[in-house]
């Protein structure tokens, strides 16, 4: 689990303004790459969150073969990886101590602020520019997040939907239903899947539905949940909050009884990794299957429905290129290498891209092995199809740490859902009015 602190939230808050502060002095608007920099060959660092040694792999074999290939511009890529819990933190912290790194992923709740703030190179250029790029393939809704002013700050490399990973073994020894068989039903409910996970872990003594990287901190991942009852955190436009409307109310009131009085998620201060064999589902995204083995039967099934429907919801990390690191142009070109169709293929294995053509169940199949074409369907294909992305705000560092903090006092047993959301509304209303 990831652990996020207040602590690391207000830090993040004061270090990206003071980064966005710095780096509009001298990138207004949004800068181009310099093509006065040096000719090379250059090294080059790319800051990721990931850990996982088969992932890292494929990155750097992409990344030798680009310098194998450019000896001339490029003599190394590394790729720096900052854990998670610390990640945008740490990152912004580089921006303003003068050692930006030349790309970098970024989280979607914090496009909107980073692209605002002018720190970004607009790639869109090299991109279109680049022999056999095919920029027309990428999907208009998966750069939307990453536009302005006609250019494009950030590659979407990932655009993950959410899904959930099912341990059937655990669920057929507790006599429930398999989850794969009421989709096909039209009975996979949120009501339902509790029932299974309270049913489950009542019977394995181990946990049921676990929200990855929640862990009553993260906050916006159960957007996850509440997509199903139509709930949203603030108004389209950012400016209103909407904890206090129906939706999130009941989506809140269903979560919290889920917990305190089903017993089918982990409460606060419980842990509990499914990929270890710990609950009996969770939430996550598809490049969290790495981390299966065989040490346990499992499928992966869409969101459920709730009272409103099904929603699809979707993860999106963007690749940027700093104005602020020592070499955006050669960062900019490794890029457009780096997502090109033929890696974008290869990437898809962990990282659904935003290339229409890769957007097929054969296509995605091919580089998941551990996936079937059906699983792949009915989750990345048709689960990038009409979907949400989690929470995003232009100021989203100071509301994140402040929604944490508010939600605090609903994470007991006889916490007041309405009192608690209306006094998270009155906590927020001046970040969001500006």
């Amino acid at each position: 689990m990831h652990h996020f602190s207040a602590r690391h939230r207000r830090t993040t808050m004061a270090v990206i303004a003071a980064a966005a502060g710095l780096l509009l002095a001298g990138c207004s608007g949004g800068a181009q790459p310099s093509q006065s920099e040096s000719t090379g060959p250059v090294d080059l660092r790319m800051t990721v969150w990931t850990a996982d040694a088969t992932q890292l792999a494929v990155f750097q074999k992409i990344a030798d073969a680009y310098v194998a290939e450019n000896p001339e511009k490029v003599s190394s890529v590394t790729f720096e990886t900052i854990p998670f819990a610390d990640y945008t933190t740490t990152l912004t912290t580089q921006l303003a101590g003068d050692n930006a790194p030349d790309l970098a992923w970024i989280l979607e709740s914090y496009a909107p602020q980073f692209v605002a703030s002018g720190a970004l190179v607009d790639v869109k250029p090299t991109l279109e520019a680049t022999d056999g790029y095919e920029y027309d393939d990428l999907l208009d809704s998966s750069l939307a997040l990453w536009e302005k002013d006609d250019g494009l700050y950030a590659y979407p490399f990932s655009n993950s939907p959410f899904g959930v990973f099912v341990n059937t073994d655990q669920i057929a020894a507790a006599g429930q239903p398999n989850p794969a068989d009421l989709v096909t039903d039209g009975k996979w409910t949120y009501d339902a899947a509790r029932d299974i996970a309270a049913a489950t872990a009542a019977a394995s003594g181990k946990q049921g539905l676990v929200v990855r990287d929640f862990d009553y901190k993260v906050w916006e991942n159960l957007a996850t949940i509440w997509g199903g009852w139509e709930a949203e955190p603030w108004s389209a436009d950012g400016t209103t909050c909407e904890f206090t409307k129906k939706p999130m109310v009941d989506a809140m009131t269903w979560i919290h009884d889920a917990v305190f009085a089903d017993a089918a998620m982990p409460g606060p201060g419980t842990t509990a990794d499914f990929f270890a064999g710990e609950s009996a589902m969770t939430i996550t995204q598809i490049s969290r299957a790495s981390a299966l083995d065989d040490s346990f039967r499992w499928d992966l099934v869409p969101l459920p429905s709730g009272p409103e429907g099904q929603q699809n919801v979707i993860g999106q990390a963007g690749i940027g290129v700093f104005a602020a690191g020592e070499h955006p142009q050669a960062a900019a070109d490794f890029l457009a290498y780096f997502t090109d169709p033929e890696n974008a293929e290869t990437l898809a294995a962990y990282f659904p891209p935003p290339r229409e053509s890769l957007l097929n169940a054969a296509t995605l199949a091919a580089a998941n092995p551990k996936l079937s074409e059906d699983q792949l369907q009915a989750v990345v294909v048709d689960g990038i199809q009409d979907a949400v992305t989690k929470p995003s705000h232009v100021d989203f560092a100071k509301i994140q740490d402040t929604v944490r903090a508010s939600l605090d006092a609903l994470w007991v047993p006889d916490a007041d859902v309405k009192s608690v959301l209306a006094s998270t509304c009155d906590a927020i209303e001046p970040l969001l009015a500006g």
